[in-house]
C-alpha cells in the first residue's frame, strides 16, 4: 500500500510505502478509491486536537472496495463499495452507548485519528461501522457525504425545523446542508469570509436565498444558524442573528474561544448547542434524504501524493465545496 502519513505535528505528510494491513476478527480491509479532505483533519494536522495516533494516516471521509475480511465477518462483504466516516468503533458499553447516543461513547475510536484513515491506498476498518453504498457511486462524489454530509445532516436535525437558516462558513458541509434545506423548503442565509466573491458567488450560484459576509447582519431575522468555521467569535454574531427562541449550532469539532458577551444575546430563550460526532442511524437517514433531495457535491480532486497541496489550499480557502484525494 501507499499512505500519506503524519510522523510528527505540523509536519508535511511524507509518502511511504508498506505491507497492506491485514483485517483482524470483526474488521474489513478496504481498497480505497477516494477520500475527503475535512477540516478536522487540519485540526489533527496542526494539534488542535489532541493526542492523535503517530505515526498517523489522517483521512475519515473514505470510500472503496472491501477486498478482504477478518475472522467473524461475512465473505459475502466482498467486493461491495462502503463508506468509512469519523466514528471507527465504540465501547457499546457506556451509559451514551447504552441510551442510544454512541456519538459521545467515553471510549471511542475515530478513524484518521486514534485509528489509521484513507490517506492511502488501503485500510481495515470495524466492519459494524462501515456503511455499503451502492455499487454505481461516484467516489469522488461520495466522498464528502461520509463527514461533511453527516455533520451538516446531524446538524440541520438540531438546528429545529425553521424555515429561515443561516450558514456560516460555505464549505464542504454548508455546500451539502444548502441543498437540503432547498429540498426541505427553507430559506438559506450564507455568511463568507469578508471580501471572498468567489465563496459568495458559490453560495449563490447553490440557490441560497441571501449571501454575504460573516460580518454582516441578514436581511431577515433567522429561526436558526449553523457554524461551520471554526471561529468562536461568529457565536455572537449568530446569535445576534437569531430570533427569540431560535438556536444556533456549533458544528465543528473545534472552534476558537467564544469571546466575551451580554447576556442580552443569549436571552429570550435562544440557546448554543455543540454536535459531536455522529451516530450509525445518522448514516442511514442522511443517505436516504440524500437520494431523495438528489444531493450534488461539488469536488476539487487531488492524487493521494498531493495530500499536502489538500491540506494547504483548505487552510487558505482556496477549496470551494470539497477536496478529495484520488487513488488512481
Amino acid at each position: 500500500m501507499r499512505a500519506m502519513v503524519l510522523e510528527k505535528i505540523g509536519s508535511p505528510l511524507r509518502l511511504v510505502e508498506r505491507a497492506n494491513p491485514v483485517p483482524i476478527a470483526g474488521q474489513v480491509l478496504v481498497e480505497i478509491e477516494a477520500c475527503g479532505v475535512c477540516r478536522t483533519d487540519l485540526h489533527v494536522f496542526d494539534g488542535d486536537l489532541p493526542h492523535p495516533k503517530l505515526p498517523l494516516i489522517l483521512g475519515h471521509e473514505i470510500v472503496g472496495r472491501v477486498v478482504g475480511v477478518g475472522p467473524g465477518v461475512s465473505r459475502s462483504l466482498e467486493g461491495w463499495k462502503v463508506g468509512i466516516p469519523w466514528l471507527g468503533h465504540t465501547c457499546r458499553r457506556c451509559s451514551h452507548c447504552l441510551a442510544g447516543r454512541e456519538n459521545l461513547c467515553d471510549a471511542p475510536s475515530f478513524t484518521g485519528y486514534t485509528l489509521d484513515g484513507g490517506f492511502a491506498t488501503h485500510v481495515v476498518a470495524d466492519a459494524n461501522y462501515v456503511f455499503t453504498l451502492p455499487i454505481q457511486s461516484d467516489p469522488v462524489a461520495t466522498a464528502p457525504l461520509l463527514c461533511a454530509g453527516l455533520i451538516g445532516w446531524r446538524s440541520l436535525r438540531t438546528a429545529g425545523g425553521g424555515t429561515t437558516i443561516g450558514l456560516y462558513g460555505f464549505g464542504a458541509a454548508a455546500h451539502i446542508v444548502a441543498q437540503l434545506c432547498g429540498f426541505r423548503r427553507q430559506e438559506v442565509y450564507a455568511f463568507v469570509r469578508p471580501g471572498d466573491e468567489v465563496a459568495r458567488r458559490f453560495a449563490l450560484d447553490l440557490g441560497v436565498t441571501w449571501a454575504g459576509w460573516s460580518d454582516q447582519s441578514p436581511p431577515v431575522q433567522l429561526d436558526a444558524a449553523i457554524i461551520f468555521a471554526p471561529a468562536g467569535e461568529l457565536v455572537p454574531k449568530a446569535l445576534a442573528a437569531v430570533r427569540k427562541g431560535g438556536t444556533v449550532v456549533c458544528g465543528g469539532i473545534h472552534m476558537s474561544d467564544i469571546p466575551r458577551m451580554p447576556y442580552k444575546l443569549l436571552w429570550g430563550e435562544r440557546r448554543v448547542v455543540s454536535i459531536a460526532n455522529l451516530t450509525r442511524e445518522d448514516a442511514r437517514e442522511f443517505f436516504a434524504v440524500a437520494r431523495e433531495a438528489n444531493i450534488r457535491t461539488v469536488s476539487t480532486p487531488y492524487r493521494l501524493e498531493n495530500a499536502n497541496e489538500a491540506l494547504t489550499d483548505l487552510r487558505a480557502g482556496q477549496v470551494h465545496g470539497a477536496a478529495v484525494l484520488t487513488m488512481a
